[in-house]
């Protein structure tokens, strides 16, 4: 698995929203992207995460940022979840990983001894050009906003 760090080149992807349209990398050129990856939709530190983001979404927009969820649930999960807590933004439902695996988080994690794969909290800040600009892997989910700006 590759590791990305700041000043790659953000590989490209192509996955389906919460609305069912199909979503790439492609259709935010020219803008800047929080591209974020989290394990589950409704579970405490993922919607502590959207939270935040949610509650700073128009300082993001001030700044020209659009935001984007990335988490393996299923279109019905993400409708439910951003109905639930007014979500302003998109999430992707990447159920077979693909978008998690290019950009290097899908991975081993471990919960009460017993390994498994999942997404690994990681978010990624891309610019206009689609470069990295950040990588934050040590996400503070009450806090996610003042780690991104």
């Amino acid at each position: 698995m590759t590791k990305l760090v700041e000043g790659s080149k953000a590989p490209a992807f192509k996955s389906t929203n919460e609305k069912g349209e199909s979503v790439s990398l492609a259709d935010y050129k020219g803008k800047k992207l929080v591209l974020y990856f989290y394990p589950k939709d409704d579970t405490s530190g993922c919607t502590a995460e959207a939270c935040d983001l949610r509650d700073n979404y128009k300082m993001f927009q001030k700044k020209g940022y659009e935001i984007l969820g990335v988490s393996p649930d299923g279109i019905p999960k993400h409708q439910k979840f951003i109905a639930k807590y007014e979500l302003p933004f998109s999430l992707l439902a990447d159920e077979d990983h693909s978008v998690a695996e290019a950009y290097g988080v899908w991975g081993e994690k471990s919960m009460y001894g017993k390994k498994y794969l999942g997404i690994l909290r990681t978010t990624f800040v891309i610019d206009e050009k689609g470069i990295i600009q950040k990588v934050i892997e040590k996400v503070d989910t009450k806090n996610h906003s003042s780690q991104i700006l």
